[in-house]
Parts: C-alpha cells; structure tokens; sequence
C-alpha cells in the first residue's frame, strides 16, 4: 500500500546552499541512501548550478549518479536556468524542479530577472525536454516562489501568484508547487490559497513548500493538509533558508513535518525513529550548522499511533 502523502527531502538542496562550511560527497550519497531505507520516496539531492557560485554542490553529477543506483528512489534536482536543465537531462534526472517568483522584485533579486522573462526560461525548458523526446521520461516541476509575501516587495497578490501558476502549467509544467519562501503565510491565508488553487486546478498536482521563518511552518502544513494538499517539501532538522529572508531560521523541520501528518491520519510511510537516528549524524556532520526540531528532543509520546497507510490521494 502507498502512503497517503508525499513528503519530499530538500536538505540536500536548498538545506546545503547557504551552509557555511561542506559535506562531502560520501556522506551525501549516505544521507540519501538511509533516508530511501527509511521510506523517503523523493528526494531533491542537488542542484545544477554553477560551481563558482555554490562549491558544494560542484558534484552535483557525482551524486546524482549515486542516487540513481538507489531502487525505488524519485530523483530530483533543482535547476535555476535552461543551462541547469540541459545538464541535468544530460544526466538522466528524472525530474526537475524550477523556480518563478510571484515577485518582481524577488525575483529580480535571487535571479536578475522578471517574472516573465522566468516564466520564458520554463518554456525553452519545456522545449528542449521535447526536442530531446523525454517528455514522458523527465517530470518538470516549478515552484511559485514568494506566493504568501515577500520580504522585499511585501504583499504579493495571491491572483497574482495563482495567475503564475496557471501559466505555468498551461507551458508544460507536471506539477507546481506553492512556495512560503520567506516565512511570510499563515494558516488562515495558506488554507484560502490552496482551497482556491484547488478548485481552479482540479486534479492537477499541486504541492505545498513552507519555511518557518515565523513558527509557522507546521500550522502551514496541516492547515494545507486540510484542504486537501498530500505533498509537501521539508528538510532534515530544519536545515535550510533563503538569503533573502532575514533571520530566517530554514525550511519546516522533516521529522516534526512527518510526526504532524500521521497525528492527521494521514500516512507518510515513514521510520521516524530511523530519522531521528540520522539527523544525529548529520548534526554532527554539519557542527555549524542550527538544527531546528521537536520530535529530536523529546522523541515519540508512548500515546502515538501510526495512520494506516491507504492509497495515494493526488492533489
């Protein structure tokens, strides 16, 4: 039987890119190898980006190559620009992600261009995925960025936001996701966005990316939940940001985000005494590094148990 939602790791990707020290390659390939044991079914495990930029992910293909030796295992990678998207085609991704930003001035920031000129770098994305015949072999993915505010621009509207992901999708896109990029939403703002986004989009899959910058990150997640929204990003003990969000404290925390969904009912197939075992590691792994998290330091309550698994509700 399969879970009932789909809980995605981004702390190989977006948990990495502003650590101030390295992992190496060996312990990523590990990280990713025991998280697939433990029944992490997706896992965005590097990004194809330049390696003057981000150093530590100059082995994206490394391990990439790794990770595809791992049964069972969704790979996906995150890709900035149609340069990013050739190299991870060129290495057999199953599955890209991609970012446009509900805000001007956002996105001007994290990538020097505007929303529609993000938006026409998807569409060549989109094109050479047809041109190279892998439209049925290469999911694409995009994430609205900023879609609940934004720290630099403030309000986004949310018909603007839905009106890039409408777009979005009429392009090409397999899947989009909602972004709290800066730890602005709400439960209440998080619910009314997704119920609408809902009815607008029907069956299409729609996931859902929170910080908790605020503390709002789990709220977020079972007020998303509740309308009906079955994927979710999060990242190993919190790890994670975004440059453009200041003091923001990461992405909702993976073991928490896992204990909170299956206390709802809803099945995540996971072993998270398994993954508080190896946050421990990755602590130690990352000593700099802030490690965010309930669930590591008080463990599972004697009262708690798990949802049974059901078949997979697509949102």
């Amino acid at each position: 039987m399969t879970p009932d939602v789909i809980l995605r790791e981004v702390g190989l990707r977006d948990g990495l890119q502003l650590v101030t020290g390295d992992l190496p390659t060996g312990r990523k390939i590990d990280w990713i190898r025991r998280e697939a044991a433990l029944g992490v079914r997706e896992i965005e495990v590097t990004s194809f980006v330049p390696a003057s930029a981000f150093p530590i992910f100059a082995d994206a293909r490394a391990v990439v190559a790794a990770a595809h030796q791992i049964p069972d295992l969704l790979v996906s990678v995150l890709t900035p620009n149609l340069k990013g998207a050739a190299f991870a085609m060129d290495a057999g991704v199953a599955k890209i992600n991609y970012v446009v930003s509900a805000s001007e001035a956002h996105s001007m920031a994290n990538v020097r261009r505007s929303t529609a000129e993000a938006i026409e770098d998807f569409a060549r994305i989109v094109r050479l995925r047809q041109e190279r015949g892998l439209s049925d072999q290469v999911q694409l993915s995009c994430g609205v960025a900023t879609a609940f505010g934004c720290t630099i621009q403030g309000v986004v509207e949310e018909g603007v936001a839905l009106d890039v992901a409408r777009r979005l999708i009429d392009i090409g896109a397999d899947e989009v996701m909602l972004a709290d990029t800066v730890g602005y939403a709400d439960p209440t703002q998080v619910e009314r966005m997704f119920d609408t986004a809902l009815q607008a989009l029907g069956d299409f899959p729609l996931a859902a990316h929170f910080h908790d910058t605020r503390g709002l990150g789990l709220a977020n997640i079972a007020a998303a939940a509740r309308v009906g929204i079955r994927r979710f990003d999060a990242s190993l003990g919190g790890l994670g940001g975004c440059p453009h969000a200041p003091g923001a404290t990461g992405n909702v925390d993976f073991e928490d985000a896992a204990f909170l969904l299956e206390t709802m009912g809803l099945s995540t197939g996971l072993d998270l005494e398994g993954l508080i075992a190896l946050r421990k590691d990755a602590q130690a792994w990352l000593p700099e590094e802030r490690f965010v998290g309930a669930l590591a330091r008080s463990g599972l309550p004697k009262t708690f148990v798990r949802a049974p698994r059901t078949r997979l509700q697509h949102s």
